[in-house]
């Protein structure tokens, strides 16, 4: 098959290489899929960095978790039936050394998410990693109908799918951009009330609109955004957070403390299975009646995979990916 792969860590354009690797083949309980389009995350770029110190956890690693294609092959203990059938695929790199920047992956069966037939390819391959992780900020403390959540970050991948998550479910969506000209982008369907950051007083604004606070908070970053948050949220309010700017973030720890605020901390990799579980079918079913739509940025072949690299690493609006040859 072909493939990209690294054998060590650093820059895209130096460590990125492409060419065959064997085929692969499914064992127990695994299935094998024929990948058509691979996402490209932040996480993919930072561990091909060796973000924070991380070293090579394999010899050779295949990156990306995030994929839409067809199974093409089961294990033993797999229903055969399931040959042929779209999916769209999660956590491929998650704890493996291969993932779906290649023709074929192999995962568990239930990595590999039946994706209903009216659901684009892009649509399957961008959901993963910042759907998964925007299940978990708004649903991982329970229900959200009836609530006010806010959202940072609204353009983003994980804000904008929690945006739409949380409005599915039937709470109201405040959300805030960084600068006033990207309130043209938010789309009034999801986002009730949307502040840009850059106002003289964005917390006054949120609280004109939620004068009693916000339920939910969805933080992208903490470290720029704990004032705020401790500002604009209603007693016994969750901040979800998965992603900070400062490795060592401060917060405003009595005031939150005597609003009885809830700080929950979002790593996806080691989310429990069965909230990805959840989260899978979720996500499956939003954008199966088009609550759920991903906003896709730039498309490379796979030979261009460390341009679609260093494009992740340059920041930017819309999910990358990567379309793999037939």
């Amino acid at each position: 098959m072909i493939a990209s792969w690294y054998d060590e860590q650093g820059a895209a354009g130096d460590v990125l290489r492409v060419g065959e690797l064997p085929d692969p083949r499914p064992g127990p309980g695994e299935v094998r899929v024929r990948v058509r389009v691979s996402g490209v995350n932040p996480g993919d770029t930072k561990k091909r960095l060796g973000w924070l110190g991380s070293s090579m956890p394999y010899p050779r690693v295949v990156p990306h978790s995030d994929a839409a294609g067809v199974i093409d092959m089961v294990g033993a203990g797999v229903d055969a039936r399931r040959v042929g059938e779209r999916v769209w695929v999660y956590g491929a790199q998650s704890y493996r050394p291969f993932g779906t920047a290649a023709q074929y992956t192999v995962v568990p069966a239930d990595l590999a998410v039946r994706l209903p037939d009216h659901v684009g390819d892009e649509v399957g391959a961008g959901m993963g990693i910042p759907g998964i992780t925007a299940h978990r900020a708004v649903f991982a403390d329970g229900p959200v109908d009836g609530s006010l959540v806010l959202v940072h970050g609204v353009l983003g991948g994980v804000g904008s799918m929690a945006a739409q998550l949380a409005r599915w479910a039937g709470a109201t969506v405040l959300a805030t951009v960084r600068r006033t000209a990207d309130l043209a982008l938010i789309d009034p369907a999801v986002v009730a009330h949307a502040v840009a950051l850059d106002i003289d007083d964005p917390a006054g604004a949120i609280r004109a609109y939620a004068p009693q606070g916000v339920d939910r908070v969805i933080e992208v970053s903490l470290s720029d955004n704990a004032d705020l948050d401790n500002a604009v949220t209603a007693v016994g309010a969750v901040v979800a957070a998965y992603a900070t700017r400062a490795d060592r973030t401060e917060i405003p720890f009595w005031p939150m403390l005597f609003n009885n605020v809830t700080l929950r901390l979002l790593g996806s990799d080691d989310f429990p299975a069965g909230a990805k579980r959840q989260a899978a079918r979720d996500l499956t079913s939003a954008a199966s009646v088009g609550a759920l739509t991903v906003d896709v940025g730039d498309r490379y072949p796979l030979r261009a995979i460390a341009d679609a690299h260093d494009r992740v690493d340059a920041g930017g609006r819309g999910r990358v990916l990567v379309h793999l040859p037939d």
